[in-house]
């Protein structure tokens, strides 16, 4: 497989923020998202076996050492390992990241995947939790999702829209209201990041957050509000956080 970077930090998005997670982010993409804060991945990353590319997320969190979900007098409760698998677009290279998958699965970790929702999605295995981009107007590639990746849904994935404007909210609640149905994903709307921000703050996001909190609940949407948190500990342009 073709691999731009394999690191540890904080999960910054979807309802997993903030839990230890190991990344193992993809080379290539199909799409070219005016927003896209990982052109990096687009080409280039280095050829990886899948017994490197496992042995290399068990450098960074081995087998059998989970981390802990919250504290308490009880010190919390253990769950697996955390694993996200995203790029640039994973499924692109689906031939081989199935069984990767799959023996990542066996092996006893927790995995997320990372998809524009533009490829097909039946083949990943439902223990996958699956994050899956909606994209808006302002990206430029709103036109591409696949509607069938819709049914492949469960109550442990989520739908993503990243929104750059008071269209894309419109688009989102459209799609929402007039699409998702009895759908069981949950929804998550994130504010995009200004592609050349260099502050750790809401004022390098095209979309101000408090704008688009305000929406959400004048709506009532069913919906959760989403910011990339490791943007705003790190700076927005560091890679391998």
């Amino acid at each position: 497989m073709h691999i731009v970077e394999i690191y540890k930090s904080l999960q910054g998005e979807s309802s997993f923020a903030g839990l230890p997670c190991v990344f193992v982010r993809l080379a290539g993409c199909n799409l070219r998202c005016s927003w896209c804060d990982s052109e990096f991945t687009f080409s280039g990353g280095h050829r990886m076996s899948e017994d490197e590319i496992v042995a290399e997320v068990q450098n960074f969190s081995p087998i059998g050492l989970p981390h802990l979900a919250n504290s308490g007098p009880d010190m919390g409760h253990l769950r697996p390992a955390l694993v996200e698998i995203t790029g640039g677009e994973p499924m692109l290279q689906e031939r081989e990241l199935i069984p990767l998958i799959e023996r990542l699965l066996a092996s006893g970790y927790e995995l997320l995947l990372e998809t524009s929702g533009e490829r097909p999605l039946e083949r990943v295995p439902t223990a996958v939790h699956k994050i899956v981009d909606v994209k808006c107007p302002a990206s430029g590639e709103h036109l591409r999702f696949r509607a069938e990746n819709l049914l492949t849904l469960t109550s442990g994935d989520e739908l993503k829209f990243v929104l750059a404007s008071r269209e894309d909210y419109n688009y989102a609640r459209s799609f929402i209201g007039e699409r998702l149905g009895s759908c069981p994903a949950q929804i998550i709307l994130s504010p995009a990041f200004r592609k050349d921000a260099a502050e750790r703050s809401a004022a390098s996001c095209l979309l101000d957050p408090r704008d688009l909190a305000e929406w959400m609940l004048a709506d009532g949407l069913r919906a959760r509000l989403g910011l990339q948190i490791h943007k705003f500990i790190w700076e927005p342009q560091r890679r391998g956080v």
